[in-house]
């Protein structure tokens, strides 16, 4: 029989068959090789990103042919300063007009919106243009990290190596994704963080079809890093101390403070990129007047300009002045926000480590324990936590940035505040709300499928009316009719009571409507070649096996017997399922009572058995 072959070609999967993880197959062989080559080429873009920054900031501010990784904060041009970062705006602008708009902005949001709107596809051009852009952009004083460009540019090339092939969506932004973890992790030796990073904000999965690949990517260009840069910390600093309790409750002021100014960013942010909104001139000539600012705020303060990296390896060792760390959070944060907000191409990683070391500098005078390089690390963890909603990348990241493990408990107590301090006061984090100002919701909570945790047999019916073959179809309409409608569908069975099929609601409302003449049994219309669901096994895959074979109730069959009816499922079930769910999360109730006459019971049984023992010590 067809449903017999059926049974047979589709085996059980109760929970005997079921694992921890529901999407491994040999695929995974597949994309995890395609992530090796995806690592190896991203590790090589980040290097050369590192070095055309060299380049560009060299050829702006000294004048010269090299690529050696400088600062631009030592130039000697003067007031003549300020109109390095316009002409670099101009120029980015004219790239984003002419060449592709998706260079504007952080990197991390365009990635998101690849992912989320473009089915992970994006344009080839982008590979070349984002790198480029933002060379420029940082080279001539932009204050901005390297790393959101590299990850937009390591997603796009994962994403144009995925096009070339015949993938799913799904696959295509595994490997967007690999590309991007790839490029963050070659570009601050910090593979693990860029994994957290990849799950946190562009996975939106928690599964080895996609992790495993992402991992072996960001392995992969840390290892080809080491062997072109090194393999040592970016940023090492001295051994801090064994964290006592009061350091713990220092850490927790220092992630409030940086929960709060997280909160200050990123309206600032926005708040800029509003403002930008409201001039009267094309968008292509925000970036010049965003780096006028920028040149500006380079004249108060020389440190902010430029990537940084120099700057937060000098506040991690304490070698800035108070005075000076002060004017540099100030300054920073402004033009950060000012040029950030006109769209130009940078990240956010390096300035809120910046920013978020100068109020640890700060802060460091009056908290008590604690060290001030530990402060610096601190803030600059929590501000990455508090600011993109990523605790555990702002922990982690910053721990591979010095590899100072006693700060572990700090950096955790830091970032977990100051995300709870941005939950209640921001919506969305700074890279989300980008995106949500696009018309694109972005859900950042991950659980595991609520369809996952019932059992079909918990929503299924078991008093289900079953009908033979051969009934004619109106008396079935008759019997469905006295039912009012409510029966979602009826298995069909032999003379036997063996299963043939099963007729749904949509069959006879459908026989119905088209009101065939002759004499038609139930065997005409029921569909024989069904899946069937069994009560021990989860309710999603159950409704996996109905969304693929586009019906809207299956019968739930015995597994030792799969031609034995227990009972039927339908889609308003798995609505049901969600209602039991519902009612886990949001009914409370007391379980235990206690009141004073337990409470007295219990105390005289204690007393009774204290008694006892007494007098048989006594008699003894």
């Amino acid at each position: 029989m067809a449903l017999q072959r059926e049974a047979t070609k589709k085996p059980h999967r109760g929970v005997d068959q079921l694992g921890d993880f529901t999407t491994v197959d040999r695929r995974l062989f597949l994309i995890s090789s395609l992530a090796l080559v995806i690592g190896t080429v991203s590790a090589f873009v980040a290097v050369a990103l590192l070095y055309l920054i060299g380049f560009f900031t060299n050829l702006f501010y000294y004048g010269r042919i090299s690529t050696a990784f400088v600062s631009p904060a030592a130039n000697s041009l003067g007031a003549y300063a300020i109109a390095v970062p316009a002409a670099g705006g101009i120029i980015i602008g004219l790239m984003a007009r002419y060449g592709s708009e998706r260079i504007r902005g952080h990197g991390i949001p365009e990635a998101l919106e690849a992912i989320l709107i473009n089915r992970s596809k994006i344009e080839p051009r982008v590979t070349v243009l984002k790198p480029v852009s933002t060379a420029i952009s940082i080279g001539s004083g932009g204050p901005f990290g390297a790393e959101g460009p590299i990850i937009m540019t390591g997603g796009a090339f994962g994403s144009v190596f995925a096009q070339i092939l015949r993938l799913s969506s799904m696959e295509r932004k595994t490997l967007l994704v690999a590309g991007a973890a790839a490029g963050m992790a070659a570009t601050f030796n910090s593979p693990v963080a860029a994994v957290l990073l990849a799950v946190e904000l562009l996975l939106f999965e928690w599964k080895p079809r996609s992790l495993i690949p992402v991992g072996l990517a960001s392995i992969t260009a840390t290892v080809l890093r080491g062997l072109i840069l090194g393999t040592g910390p970016l940023f090492p600093i001295p051994v801090t101390q064994i964290p006592t309790v009061l350091t713990i409750l220092s850490a927790a002021a220092v992630g409030i403070v940086a929960g709060g100014a997280s909160t200050v960013l990123t309206w600032a942010v926005y708040g800029a990129e509003d403002g930008f909104r409201k001039l009267p001139i094309h968008w292509m000539w925000w970036p010049a007047i965003g780096g006028l600012g920028v040149g500006l705020g380079g004249l108060l303060a020389p440190r902010a300009l430029g990537v940084g990296y120099d700057t937060i390896n000098a506040l991690l060792l304490g070698q800035v002045a108070l005075s000076v760390v002060a004017i540099l959070a100030i300054v920073k944060a402004a033009i950060w926000a000012f040029s950030l907000g006109s769209g130009t191409s940078g990240g956010v990683l390096a300035p809120l480590l910046i920013m978020g070391g100068s109020l640890g500098a700060l802060e460091a005078s009056i908290l008590p324990g604690g060290s001030a390089p530990l402060w610096v690390l601190v803030s600059m963890g929590a501000m990455i936590g508090g600011t993109m909603r990523s605790p555990f990348t702002g922990v982690i990241f910053s721990l591979e940035l010095t590899h100072d493990v006693n700060a572990l408990l700090p950096l955790l107590v830091g970032a977990i505040v100051a995300d709870f301090v941005t939950v209640f006061s921001m919506k969305r984090s700074i890279l989300t709300e980008k995106v949500a100002r696009r018309g694109v919701h972005v859900a950042r909570e991950y659980s595991v499928d609520t369809l996952e945790l019932i059992p079909v047999g918990s929503v299924a019916h078991r008093d289900v009316d079953t009908v033979p073959v051969d009934i004619p179809m109106p008396d079935l309409v008759d019997k469905f009719n006295k039912s009012e409608g409510k029966v979602y569908g009826y298995p069909i069975v032999d003379s036997a009571g063996q299963l043939q099929g099963i007729i749904s609601r949509s069959d006879i409302l459908l026989y119905m409507a088209r009101s065939p003449k002759g004499s038609l049994t139930v065997k005409d219309v029921a569909r024989t070649n069904v899946p069937v669901a069994y009560m021990d096994e989860p309710v999603r895959v159950a409704a996996d096996r109905m969304a693929q074979n586009e019906i809207d109730a299956m019968p739930v069959v015995d597994h030792a017997d799969p031609q034995k009816v227990l009972g039927l499922i339908s889609r308003e079930d798995l609505f049901h399922a969600r209602v039991l769910w519902f009612k886990e999360e949001k009914q409370r109730e007391r379980v235990l009572s206690i009141s004073g006459k337990p409470l007295k019971n219990l105390y005289d049984r204690i007393k009774n058995v204290f008694h006892r023992r007494t007098k048989k010590k006594s008699a003894s």
